[in-house]
């Protein structure tokens, strides 16, 4: 029964994420991420991001969103794996950084928060439910309102509760403004 609400509830996200010609700006967006976490931790995370407009931000050549995602991560083989599925969301800040032959590269970095259904995954008792959400990672513009990403993202609880082992992640996202 868990799994068919899940799956209820990703393609109502997934609905939504691509419901693009209903927004007429383009400081809205999506987001689709491969998630590899330590040993056998494979994920998908869905996203919408908000970009706030360049002309109201302080930075003179960086950018802010923020981000809500859907998570869906699968621990173990396929006859016997744990699923949790985690919502979270997070204030970004990318900046420009460098070029690869005409490509815009960006660093970003942003702390957000997050809450697990499950706080036994993967072997890990991670305390809480409620978990911070820490990313840095790469993006390369592809132009069209389109990146690429590669990230590094760390869930942990910031030691508000023992024990704290925190989760590791590396993200491969794809991301589109419309």
């Amino acid at each position: 029964m868990k799994k068919m609400h899940q799956l209820k509830i990703l393609i109502l996200c997934a609905t939504a994420l691509f419901a693009g010609p209903l927004y007429a700006a383009s400081n809205h967006g999506y987001a689709i991420d491969y998630i590899q976490g330590e040993g056998d931790v494979k994920g998908i995370k869905l996203a919408y991001q908000y970009h706030i407009p360049s002309e109201k931000l302080p930075l003179k050549y960086g950018r802010l969103y923020f981000e809500s995602s859907f998570n869906i991560w699968q621990y173990g083989k396929e006859n016997n794996h744990q699923t949790n599925v985690v919502l979270a969301m997070s204030p970004v800040i990318q900046y420009p950084v460098f070029n690869v032959k005409g490509i815009p590269v960006s660093v970003e970095f942003g702390i957000g928060v997050s809450i697990l259904d499950d706080t036994h995954f993967a072997g890990k008792n991670v305390s809480t439910h409620y978990q911070f959400e820490d990313r840095l990672g790469l993006v390369a513009d592809l132009g069209d309102n389109r990146s690429l990403a590669l990230r590094y993202l760390h869930y942990s609880n910031a030691g508000f509760k023992s024990p704290n082992p925190g989760l590791d992640f590396i993200s491969l996202s794809y991301a589109k403004r419309f």
